[in-house]
């Protein structure tokens, strides 16, 4: 029997519930209003009184109404048909609703129970399988999504009988499941998983050891991600966040994309709805909605919602990591999640922590990037889920708590610069002050897949923007002229990293995403320029006289005078700076 209960105050979305029996915190419930049910989440146990925060408008909800509660959390449905959709923080599909706003106590189908799924089997009558197995596969898209054993079943379960190949819809039972106790269960392609509960179906969660390639070379050389690792990208108002992440959406070689807006803008989120469905995957010449699933909460909804549609993008995300597949979820901002926290809190009369946030921040921020991971999955394969969160810190504000708690769980700092950006330098992630703990775990990939010296050459990269870093601090003060030329020469090769290396164009067709090969023979190409200037000076060269050669330009023209798929032509530009080394020594020896 339902527990029920009635309204006794309402404070704005949080709503006050005397109950007559037992209910659980995050426990779902529905406040009759008129004709309507209104959906909320119990955040808060009392006595005989639960706090509820209402994922929708309370206006005209009055003190006396009806509310009875579901005995469950707050579920999501699993199966074919998530890929290419676009849905709200609790799932409702907005691409099948009607008008240009969901009418409140209003909850549409998040999967379409009436489309037929070409299914294939992948188990026989007999076979022994737990949570998570695989039993049979669809294609969604181009993807073959499989069809698993529910992640709610405990213990080993005796496959009794499995639909042959054919056309079904998702409600179809595909197979029935005898448990241990020898009682029958169907299973449909279909399942629901609460989304405040991480899905741990899988045999062991190794440390990350592959590299995400993104294609953005200040990101994969400098400060790369792990598959499965976690990163975050801070920065003030129009330095880039978001277009940061669509890019590692788009050129990411995840597997499947979960963009999760909450509380984001609404321009920019109809800027996601108009340009994705337009853009091409460079991974596979199909449309990059194919593999993508939005999930929406603009700032004009409910407070309430956007930490609902944090919580649905990662289960979204867990569900394809267990399929063997390598998810990428783009939170977008962790920032405005946590003022709804910290709103909620405040109505709840909690006794505040720093600006406001409640104590319990660093430990939500905590449980939320813990989900990442690379999986061992039970039957061998590998899957992973690698989030990237968007931190929006007031003014660019690096000590606000939001920032420093993210720090403490995340691995990869990706900090945008506000003078970076004003400079038109994108991307504006500050090679100094962004750092990746991913480094060293990537080194023997580096040295296995791309080349034995990669990790070598970025050090060095990164010891001379260090050095410039130093010698501005000089120049600031007394200009360059008084500068000695070898340390005129680390400021040319450094502006040569920053242009022709770090800066990168996002509407070039050959700087957009750039493999990780062209990568190092750019770097090597800037460090040989670098050796052979460096040979000059110590010969007693003046650095103008270098500096009346075109090559330190020429170089930095690399990025889009060198196609991705011609990396012989590097062979022409180490010629070039050979034949300009030969022709500083004939002038000047």
């Amino acid at each position: 029997m339902k527990t029920l209960g009635k309204v006794t105050g309402i404070v704005s979305n949080l709503v006050t519930v005397e109950v007559d029996g037992p209910v659980a915190e995050n426990e779902l419930c529905y406040i009759t209003l008129g004709g309507t049910k209104l959906m909320a989440e119990v955040i808060k146990v009392k006595g005989k009184n639960a706090s509820v925060q209402v994922f929708e408008s309370t206006r005209g909800l009055k003190n006396g109404d009806s509310v009875e509660f579901e005995g469950k959390m707050l579920e999501i449905s699993l199966g074919p048909g998530l890929l290419s959709s676009v849905y709200d923080g609790l799932q409702n599909n907005l691409t099948t609703m009607e008008g240009v706003f969901l009418k409140r106590g209003e909850y549409t189908a998040p999967l379409d129970n009436t489309k037929l799924w070409d299914f294939t089997p992948m188990v026989n009558p007999g076979d022994k399988v737990v949570a998570a197995d695989w039993l049979g596969e669809v294609k969604e898209g181009w993807l073959p999504h499989k069809i698993m054993v529910p992640f709610s079943f405990k213990g080993t379960y005796t496959v009794k009988s499995i639909v042959a190949a054919g056309q079904y819809n998702i409600d179809h039972t595909i197979a029935v499941l005898t448990d241990e106790s020898g009682e029958d269960v169907p299973v449909t392609m279909v399942q629901k998983w609460p989304v405040k509960v991480a899905i741990k179906c899988y045999k062991e969660k190794p440390r990350p050891n592959k590299i995400m390639e993104t294609g953005v070379r200040v990101i994969d050389t400098l400060n790369p991600i792990a598959e499965g690792g976690t990163g975050f990208i801070p920065g003030p108002f129009g330095c880039g966040k978001t277009v940061l992440q669509h890019a590692i959406a788009k050129q990411g070689d995840a597997d499947v994309i979960v963009m999760a807006a909450c509380g984001e803008r609404a321009n920019e989120v109809v800027e996601i709805f108009t340009e994705f469905p337009e853009l091409i995957d460079p991974h596979t010449g199909r449309h990059l909605m194919e593999r993508t699933t939005i999930i929406c909460n603009t700032s004009n909804m409910p407070v309430a919602a956007r930490e609902a549609s944090i919580y649905t993008g990662i289960t979204l995300a867990e569900y394809y990591r267990d399929m063997g597949y390598h998810a990428a979820m783009m939170a977008d901002s962790t920032s405005r999640w946590a003022e709804a926290l910290r709103e909620m809190s405040g109505r709840l009369e909690e006794m505040p922590a720093e600006e406001g946030f409640p104590a319990y921040l660093a430990s939500r921020l905590s449980a939320f990037y813990e989900r990442a991971g690379m999986m061992r999955n039970l039957n061998g394969t590998e899957g992973s889920v690698t989030i990237i969160g968007a931190v929006s810190p007031q003014g660019g504000d690096f000590s606000e708590p939001v920032t420093q708690n993210t720090k403490r769980f995340v691995r990869c700092f990706w900090g945008l610069d506000k003078s970076l950006s004003y400079a038109r330098h994108f991307p504006a992630i500050h090679w100094l002050t962004s750092y990746s703990e991913y480094v060293n775990d990537l080194s023997s990939w580096y040295m296995d897949n791309v080349d034995q010296k990669f990790v070598d050459y970025r050090n060095r990269l990164m010891a001379l923007l260090t050095q410039e870093s130093s010698l501005m601090e000089i120049v600031k003060l007394i200009g360059s002229d008084v500068l000695p030329d070898d340390q005129k020469l680390v400021l040319e090769i450094a502006r040569v990293i920053r242009l022709g290396f770090l800066q990168q164009n996002a509407f070039h067709k050959e700087d957009t995403s750039v493999p990780l090969k062209k990568q190092f023979k750019m770097m090597e190409i800037i460090l040989y320029l670098y050796k052979k200037s460096k040979t000059l000076i110590s010969m007693g060269m003046p650095m103008s006289v270098l500096k009346e050669d075109p090559i330190f330009d020429r170089i930095i023209s690399i990025k889009y005078d060198v196609p991705n798929d011609r990396l012989d032509l590097f062979d022409t530009y180490k010629k070039d700076i050979d034949t300009f080394y030969d022709k500083v020594l004939e002038k000047n020896g």
